[in-house]
């Protein structure tokens, strides 16, 4: 599945026979699971917060996913739309 960022957007690539890409409507998170991880991760950890420079950003977002993959089903639980489990199993 393809979202409408500029680099999804290629006019000739090379993709083989057995993957079909799938473009996304133009406003559907319910269909982009990671949309919810971002969500999570900027309401839990990264709201509300001043830092300082790019670094302490990029350590903000390390501890962010850290602390996300420490909580045992979370991702699951963000990202296992019903009509995700069914197309998986």
């Amino acid at each position: 599945m393809l979202d409408g960022a500029g680099w999804h957007q290629l006019r000739q690539a090379d993709i083989p026979s057995n993957i079909t890409l799938v473009p996304l409507p133009p406003y559907s998170p319910e269909l982009n699971p990671v949309e919810r991880v971002w969500l999570y991760l900027r309401e839990r950890f990264l709201s509300l917060r001043l830092l300082d420079d790019t670094e302490a950003i990029v350590d903000a977002c390390c501890k962010a996913w850290n602390d996300l993959a420490d909580e045992p089903g979370r991702l699951q639980s963000l990202c296992a739309y019903p009509w995700i489990m069914r197309v998986a199993s």
